[in-house]
């Protein structure tokens, strides 16, 4: 075994097989895998090996394509036939709900250039008559994908990676980590068989690696004990059976080609052939998570006692919709560990908190996604970033807050939610609410219903009282679309107030302070008092994290981030310090999130509310232009709340953000509310603020801005000083322009508006990608903001949206298309 690599990944399931052939494939040399037991010992060994390219997410779709193109090119490489059966897929709607979900996901598939069919009840029939379609509205084909073979797949990669230098060492069970400030030392033994059990012996092993990726599977809780993290990925109890031959099903393929993989969602199943039967897979309820704290040392090659009685609905199902496999008695049945997360997708990326150590850990669809996983984290890891945004998969978009018995609760919801609805505007309620600001039962006595973001109960709108938001979902708009629509054109008219206490916010001082930060972010650092929209870049010149900068003394600022990616922000913050703090000086940061509740007041009346209840000598004037200019934070005092006022909106109107102690949260939300009944305050919920904020052409991180696109790209140019140095400038200025960010007004379908992942067509040619959408109550029509080739990035282009299986007329608008001058913003009073 080598003693001294470059990288070291540790579990030889197929995901880790993937990521050492991609590794050496990308000309990293010394690249060394170990694997506690044998390679797929773990539950690549009993995955059905199915490969669904449905996935609403942007990243994982890409994912997906790449793992079913690179199968299929394995045999020629490697001579291994990785067992890749493309027989198709076929994804059945019961429902027209069904049926919006797939046209809505089509739009991604047709941003990433996965091809699909539409079939109607009928044409199912023709093609595959076992099949029952009376019931059906219609489906969705994948042509190009299937099941394959998951232990050959992973020998195949591991073949590969072997004829790349790479070399793979089988019962060796890592023990421990240790980072020496230059490299990692990983210690572990040999395991030996002893009774049927696989068991330490008294062989032992050291090696040091520059970098050690883990890809430990069900193991993960074992890995994250021993890195001294919080990794919410924890296993969940996955059956399926195996039918006797079909009768009807040998009869049929007499005479025609294999069954594509079938999906009956609304049944909450999939199922294939296998040597004349079926496979039935379902994802039932209550299906328990396991080993929470670590898997046995006697669990192996293991599987659970079946729980029949669990899934007698799905099986029952199954039998409705293929009649002739009542006629097929059970020949297996599996029950076994599938590993999850809280959101379903998985952690690929740098480690929280730690320098070259990289995860790759809770695959639920582990065999579709190894192949892509292993292409795109050997980018991160030899080019600095990938192709894509990976921040979706990033394993700090969980925060630290997160405890085994939430990853547990949660991993069981995400299981059994895999065939759920997956309606844009989903909550879900498991483990909740759990974090909440202090006016949180003030807001749900007014009707608020909440969305989680990192854990933060957040109002995405407000409804009359026993609304059901559940019920109110849908894939167009939906019942909940009125009442925002009414929050929106209240700020535009009125004063709304919101609540944004789930905000990112940092500390930082010391003499260090300004020469760091004017290196870490792109545009100039505000004077003392002031404001600016800032961002931090990656070392390849892409977006990294958007702040808000309060200068609050010479070497003391207060920094805003979004509250959806606190860790993410932070961890790449510290680091950031660590490297730097012997050039620029001592730093101090101080995480102050929990400290201070956020209320954004906005509006052309949000002046005349805030001037009833400020504490000075001259209330009438002390937030007119003169004394509180736009852009400008004070200390300021709200009755007898002491409050850091920022003049800023998101939502394009005069107002001000209202950072206040935590602690004085609720009586500072009942002075405002007696402040502003008589001006008609209306409270605000998310979604509003969201569709305001793209009248506005504001950019928002997580959609508009990423890893993918530079802060050029995007349109931001006049947040960029090109006339000084800062982390990032020259690899920005290299990448040039190769889409740019535009705002479009849509006349989309009556009863819906874009999500936000829409294909953008200029006739039949795809030019780009929405990334934001939704509803303009100041235009009276759909708005969304998106990516497109250069050339068309022109106010006046028309463009087509691919919406609902339609193309529907777009019009590119110059930036900010209400208040282009900011007037409302800049307002006097």
């Amino acid at each position: 075994m080598k003693s001294h690599v470059r990288a070291l990944v540790v579990g030889g399931g197929a995901v880790g097989a993937s990521i050492a052939y991609h590794l050496a494939k990308a000309g990293w040399q010394d690249v060394l895998l170990l694997e506690r037991d044998e390679l797929t010992s773990g539950s690549t060994w009993h995955a059905a090996g199915l490969l669904p390219l449905f996935n609403m997410s942007f990243a994982t779709s890409h994912i997906h394509d790449y793992s079913v193109k690179l199968y299929k090119t394995l045999e020629e490489e490697t001579g291994l036939n990785a067992g890749f059966s493309v027989v198709g897929n076929l994804r059945m709607a019961q429902t027209r709900a069904r049926m919006d979900e797939y046209m809505v996901y089509a739009t991604t598939a047709e941003t990433v250039g996965i091809p699909y069919e539409w079939l109607s009840p009928a044409q199912i029939k023709e093609r595959w008559p076992l099949v029952r379609t009376e019931d059906l509205e219609g489906a969705l084909f994948h042509p190009t994908d299937g099941y394959i073979n998951p232990a050959d797949v992973t020998q195949a990669m591991a073949k590969g990676a072997r004829q790349r230098g790479v070399e793979i060492v089988r019962k060796a069970q890592v023990n421990s980590f240790e980072w020496t400030g230059s490299e990692w030392i990983v210690r572990g033994c040999k395991m030996v068989e002893k009774g049927g059990n696989l068991v330490p012996s008294e062989e032992t092993f050291e090696v040091r690696a520059e970098h050690v990726v883990t890809a430990s599977g069900n193991h993960a809780q074992r890995t994250a004990k021993m890195l001294g993290i919080k990794m919410p990925a924890i296993p969940v109890e996955h059956q399926f059976i195996v039918t006797e031959p079909d009768p009807a099903l040998l009869e049929y393929r007499k005479t025609h080609g294999e069954h594509p993989v079938l999906r009956d969602a609304d049944a909450k199943w999939y199922v294939r052939e296998e040597r004349g039967g079926w496979i039935l897979g379902p994802y039932e309820r209550n299906a328990p998570a396991r080993f929470e704290w670590g898997v046995p040392d006697s669990f192996r090659a293991d599987l659970f006692p079946l729980d029949l009685d669990r899934i007698e609905e799905e099986y029952m199902s199954m039998i409705h919709r293929i009649p002739s496999s009542e006629n097929a008695g059970l020949k297996d049945d599996f029950n076994g560990p599938i590993c999850y997360t809280p959101d379903g997708n998985p952690l690929v990326g740098p480690a929280p908190g730690l320098r070259n150590m990289w995860l790759a850990e809770g695959f639920s669809f582990g065999i579709t996604a190894a192949g892509g996983t292993g292409y795109y984290l050997a980018q991160m890891m030899t080019e600095g970033e990938a192709e894509i945004d990976m921040a979706s998969l990033d394993p700090k978009r969980f925060g630290n807050w997160m405890t085994t018995e939430y990853a547990a609760r949660k991993n069981e919801e995400a299981y059994e939610h895999v065939y759920i609805l997956h309606h844009p505007d989903e909550e879900r309620p498991a483990c909740r609410p759990l974090r909440t600001a202090p006016c949180y039962d003030r807001m749900k006595a007014q009707g608020a219903q909440f969305g989680c973001v990192n854990g933060w109960e957040r109002p995405n709108y407000f409804a009359p009282k026993d609304f059901n938001d559940h019920d109110a979902r849908s894939f167009r708009r939906g019942g909940w679309w009125q009442y925002a629509a009414e929050e929106a054109k209240a700020v535009r008219e009125g004063v709304g107030l919101i609540d944004a206490t789930a905000f990112t916010k940092h500390v930082l001082t010391g003499p260090g302070a300004t020469a760091f930060l004017d290196w870490f972010t792109c545009n100039k650092l505000p004077k003392v008092g002031r404001i600016n929209l800032t961002y931090a870049l990656t070392a390849n010149g892409t977006t990294r994290t958007e702040y808000t900068i309060v200068r609050t003394g010479e070497d003391s600022y207060y920094l805003v981030s979004a509250g959806a990616w606190h860790n993410y922000d932070q961890d790449f913050l510290m680091k950031a310090i660590d490297d730097k703090i012997a050039e620029f000086g001592p730093m101090y940061l101080a995480d102050v999130t929990t400290q201070f509740g956020v209320f954004a007041i906005a509006g052309p009346k949000s002046r005349d509310v805030l001037s009833q209840l400020i504490s000075d000598p001259e209330p009438a004037t002390a937030l007119s232009n003169k004394r509180f200019p736009w852009l400008s934070a004070q200390n300021i005092e709200l009755k007898m709340v002491p409050t850091t006022a920022i003049r800023v909106a998101y939502t394009g109107e005069l107002g001000w953000e209202l950072h206040h102690p935590m602690e004085m949260q609720n009586h500072l939300f009942d002075r405002l509310m007696e402040a502003g009944e008589p001006h008609g305050l209306k409270l605000v919920g998310a979604r509003a603020q969201n569709w305001l904020r793209q009248e506005k052409s504001y950019r928002a991180f997580g959609t508009e801005l990423g890893r993918d696109a530079t802060p050029l790209e995007a349109g931001l140019d006049r947040f960029v000083d090109l006339s000084k140095d800062f982390h990032g400038k020259a690899a920005m200025e290299g990448k040039g322009i190769r889409s740019l960010c535009v705002t479009l007004l849509i006349d989309g379908p009556e009863d819906a508006d874009p999500w936000g992942r829409e294909a953008l067509y200029d006739g039949d040619t795809k030019v780009g990608r929405l990334t934001s959408g939704g509803y303009s109550v100041a235009f009276g029509k759909s708005v969304g903001m998106g990516y497109v080739r250069p050339d068309l990035a022109k106010p006046g282009t028309k463009l087509k949206v691919k919406m609902f299986d339609r193309l529907w007329d777009a019009e590119i608008t110059e930036d900010s298309p209400y208040d282009p001058k900011n007037a409302t913003i800049r307002a006097d009073g």
